[in-house]
């Protein structure tokens, strides 16, 4: 049946030249489509005052994730595709075939995902990426703040749904005990789980990370840290890391920036030497396309014809004409000229 389907299928896709069955198919339903992924919106559920949940239900080319990947999730606004990357904060052995992102609304898309998205409205999909996923280990510690807890609330739903809870110390920050996101659901499973202790260090009141905050055995754990830099830089060593941003290493205090050529759209823009090219282009009213803007997923890489850009997670420079460069992690380092 699977070749009669696939000699079927190129028969169709001689007679719908230039077209293939797909895009037809993505006319009836986005989510039969095969040569692009969509998700539709199922369901939307405040977590806070300012973070959401969207449920959302992939299209056919989707693989089902490890609890704790991430997903690029991309959505039009103003008539711009706007790309950003999200941890997916369900366990992929939910039954209903189903994955939930959940946004902090901080920043034009996310505050966009987080406020205007409503169930029935699609957004696009990339397959689940990361290296920030579920240990098997008996002893792990969990070191979150903010939205940071996301991907560890995959992880520690995919514990509940397997029925089988290592133990696990988690510290998570927040500026108060409202702004604890899935407080309710932790709170439930630290009931349900003794081996599962949760620490809530509310900011506000007792600041922000300090070593004592970490168990007396942190050392013998598995250690999985996510939130913002200013906490990451703090940690011991040995946490598996995942971060909002990219590092970037010091810059110079003389570095300079200069002038930057975008030969596909013809324009000439000024910018500074911290500024990455890709949110120098984006200003400049170009729409490049980009994912992660973290460096990771090379979906924004372009080529440099010509001048000087500087790595800001190395401060390393390149200066070899003909190079592809990842614009979301690189700044002007004089004049450049960019395919863009």
């Amino acid at each position: 049946m699977a070749t009669l389907w696939s000699r079927l299928n190129d028969v169709a896709g001689l007679v719908a030249t230039p077209l293939v069955p797909s895009h037809y198919l993505a006319i009836l339903n986005p989510l039969w489509a095969t040569h692009t992924l969509e998700g539709r919106v199922e369901q939307t559920r405040d977590e806070t005052n300012d973070t959401r949940t969207l449920t959302l239900r992939p299209g056919r080319n989707w693989r089902r994730h490890l609890p704790g990947q991430h997903v690029r999730v991309g959505v039009a606004i103003d008539g711009r595709r706007v790309v950003r990357t999200y941890s997916i904060s369900s366990s992929p052995d939910r039954d209903d075939g189903k994955i939930t992102i959940t946004v902090k609304a901080k920043g034009p898309a996310s505050t966009f995902l987080a406020r205007n998205v409503s169930p029935g409205q699609y957004v696009s999909l990339s397959r689940p990426e990361g290296d920030f996923v579920l240990s098997e280990a008996p002893r792990q510690l969990f070191v979150t703040a903010g939205s940071g807890i996301t991907p560890v609330m995959s992880m520690l739903r995919t514990f509940e749904l397997r029925g089988s809870m290592p133990d696990v110390a988690h510290v998570h920050y927040a500026p108060t005990d409202r702004d604890v996101i899935f407080g309710d659901e932790l709170r439930r499973i630290t009931d349900r789980y003794p081996a599962y202790k949760l620490s809530v260090i509310q900011t506000r009141e007792r600041g922000h990370f300090n070593p004592g905050h970490l168990p007396a055995d942190w050392e013998a754990r598995r250690f999985f840290a996510c939130g913002p830099e200013a906490l990451l830089e703090q940690l011991p060593p040995g946490a598996t890391i995942e971060r909002y941003h990219a590092k970037r290493a010091a810059i110079p205090r003389d570095a300079r920036g200069g002038k930057v050529h975008l030969r596909m759209s013809g324009l000439e823009v000024g910018a500074d030497a911290q500024t990455p090219l890709l949110v120098v282009a984006e200003r400049a009213g170009v729409a490049a396309a980009h994912g992660c803007r973290m460096g990771i997923c090379h979906t924004c890489d372009v080529t440099m014809q010509s001048g000087c850009v500087r790595d800001l997670r190395t401060g390393e420079l390149v200066t070899e004409p003909g190079t592809r460069i990842q614009p979301c992690v690189c700044a002007a380092a004089g004049d450049v000229a960019l395919d863009l």
